[in-house]
This record gives C-alpha cells, structure tokens and sequence, in this order.
C-alpha cells in the first residue's frame, strides 16, 4: 500500500459517490471496449450497470466473465480514483429497482422523471439488462494524502 493509497472504507465510499464510471469489457481480437456509463454501488456490495441488451456493449458483456470500471475526481490537483475488477452476471433490468433510482441519481427529481418519460418509462426499456460485477481487485489513489500544496 502506498501513501496515496485508500484505506477499505475510504474506497468504498468514494465507489459509492455519483461520478460517471469507465467501463472496460473484453472484445475478442481488438482492445478492450471503454466507455462512460452509469453506475450505482452500495459499501461492500456490487457495482450495477444499466445499459440495452442489443448494444454493442451489451453483446460484450453478456459473453464477458470479467469488467473493470473505473471512476475518478478530476478536481487538481488533488486527483483521485478508484479501479475495481471482478466477475460478472446479467438479468433483466427492473425499472422501479434499477432505472428510475438510477435516472434520479445522475439527474435528480424533475429532470430524471422527464429523462424516464423520454425512455418511454418501463415499456421503454422492457429489453435492457442490468449487469452486477463484485469487486475482487481494487487500485486506488487519493494524491491529497501526498501532503503538498500548490498555494
């Protein structure tokens, strides 16, 4: 563990912060496809993405075993992350467990309700699929803990 490295608790609460994730899912032949995406976690639990069955990304993870994801405050020039890595499952997405909680958390109330409408509410999004992956493998950094300062 470095001195910039998170503690257990500290890394969990950061994971559990609103931020926009990276995902990275294996693709057969090519580098990993990377891209934003939402995401929700709970401390000690699983990070949970919503994305479209029929996507590309939904292809990929559907065969994937394992994702990474990645999130991480950009403010200097205390830079922060956190990386995790783990096992994956799939399952239909239910829209008052998964989506609306979701759309409420990246928009709050009165945008996420009419982001929600835009989808067509739970019709809309009856083919998308929630995908679960359980942290194993955590890098993190806080570099504010390195002690110096740009004043």
């Amino acid at each position: 563990m470095t001195k910039a490295s998170m503690t257990t608790q500290e890394r969990q609460a950061f994971l559990a912060q609103t931020w926009v994730a990276v995902v990275s899912i294996p693709e057969e032949g090519r580098g990993p496809l990377t891209v934003p995406v939402w995401y929700s976690y709970t401390p000690g639990g699983e990070v949970t993405i919503w994305t479209g069955a029929d996507s590309r990304k939904g292809r990929l993870l559907r065969s994937a075993k394992r994702i990474s994801v990645c999130v991480q405050d950009p403010k200097p020039p205390y830079y922060r992350y956190v990386s995790v890595e783990g096992p994956v499952s799939i399952e239909p997405v239910q829209f008052e467990r998964d989506i609306r909680p979701m759309a409420l958390r990246y928009y709050g109330v009165e945008y996420g309700e009419q982001y929600l409408a835009m989808l067509g509410g739970q019709v809309g999004v009856a083919e998308d699929i929630l995908v679960r992956m359980r942290p194993e493998r955590w890098l993190t950094i806080d570099f504010s803990k390195l002690g110096f300062s740009f004043d």
